[in-house]
């Protein structure tokens, strides 16, 4: 088993419903809303951050004093990103399954084992966040390819009613290396320090 989170869509190429795809962002509005609703926000200089409902500072805390990665927190912290996901393979064309609030067959997430926490180190969790800037900036020119990609998917998609499998696999790709940088810095479910590659 890998110490990273791995990401599997379901990908939908053939009879694609052009309708919908031209509309996309327009349809996942209420789905968007209710995800929006565990957002918690912290104003920080004038400056209003916003995770989408993420257990992220108990987090730390735990592993940081008590060594513990809190189960409760890992089950919402994977229902919540599970659900992001989804949200995300409907909005990058990758389906035309509307996102379902409840686990679905689009997107499959398997998080490392981490044994309650006790697998992960204590201290790393305060700096990580800082670790992963390279990572970060190289996730950006991937964001900026896989959104060129998702531009080619949506003409495609509008004008035949398919999407090709380089841009699907583009868009995954990209998809799945945001949340191996996740996994790492933000859900803190592996110490292991994720690849560059794609």
């Amino acid at each position: 088993m890998s110490n990273q989170i791995e990401t599997s869509f379901q990908v939908q190429l053939d009879n694609r419903d052009r309708a919908t795809a031209f509309a996309r962002l327009i349809l996942v509005f209420p789905v968007f809303i209710f995800l929006s609703s565990f957002s918690i926000e912290t104003f920080f200089n004038e400056n209003m951050l916003q995770t989408y409902g993420l257990v992220i500072l108990p987090v730390v805390l735990a592993l940081l004093f008590r060594g513990v990665y809190p189960s409760y927190a890992l089950s919402f912290n994977k229902a919540i990103f599970g659900l992001v996901n989804r949200v995300w393979a409907y909005v990058a064309l990758l389906t035309d399954e509307y996102p379902s609030i409840e686990d679905s067959g689009v997107v499959r997430i398997t998080y490392p084992e981490i044994d309650g926490g006790k697998s992960l180190s204590r201290g790393l969790p305060v700096v990580k966040w800082l670790l992963a800037i390279p990572l970060y900036i190289v996730g950006f020119v991937y964001a900026i390819y896989g959104l060129i990609m998702l531009a080619l998917a949506w003409i495609n998609i509008i004008f035949t009613g398919t999407m090709s499998a380089s841009s699907a696999d583009a868009i995954v790709r990209v998809t799945q290396f945001w949340n191996r940088i996740y996994g790492y810095a933000v859900l803190l479910v592996t110490d292991e320090y994720p690849s560059f590659s794609l």
